[in-house]
């Protein structure tokens, strides 16, 4: 029977520990890489999905207005999160009337009425609002353009003034 003496194994079993502390580094490593990746795509998303309702809200604010009076490009500062400090900047284009058609003829009640005074005087008008949050000086650094139709009911002088 041979019996092996203790100075013959030479440090193997230290050479098998810091191959295995390499391995192991090695797997913690990559679990930190896959989870910050993970956390940047989510936080990526919240972003965008941040900026895409600053750009509805802006939007809201100009369809609440009486934007088909004086159509003008404008710059809306938006506070998502409602703590005093503006979130997002919303560049508005001008707004564009795409569409006119007279609304319905006059009521038979109303044949009598000037014409100032009955729905044959009003126009059906659609337009377009384009809202876009830029990467730059915005909270999440996204980007984003969302469009809305409108569609509101002018005067024959307000359609005149304003669509084409």
């Amino acid at each position: 029977m041979i019996c092996a003496s203790p100075h013959s194994e030479k440090g193997a079993a230290l050479v098998v520990g810091l191959i295995m502390l390499v391995l192991i580094t090695i797997m913690l490593l990559a679990a930190l890489a896959l989870g910050s990746a993970n956390f940047r795509s989510v936080s990526n998303m919240q972003f965008r999905e941040e900026a895409v309702a600053a750009a509805n809200r802006a939007i809201d604010q100009v369809i609440s207005s009486n934007f088909t009076a004086d159509p003008v490009a404008e710059e809306i500062q938006v506070d998502i999160d409602n703590d005093g400090t503006n979130d997002y900047v919303v560049q508005i284009a001008q707004p564009q009337c795409v569409y006119a058609q007279q609304a319905f003829g006059a009521d038979p009640s109303s044949l009598s009425l000037p014409p100032t005074m009955t729905v044959a005087s009003t126009w059906n008008t659609v337009w377009d609002i384009q809202a876009t949050v830029d990467r730059t000086g915005n909270a999440g650094g996204s980007a984003v353009v969302i469009r809305a139709g409108v569609r509101a009911l002018l005067t024959e002088a307000q359609k005149d003034d304003v669509c084409p």
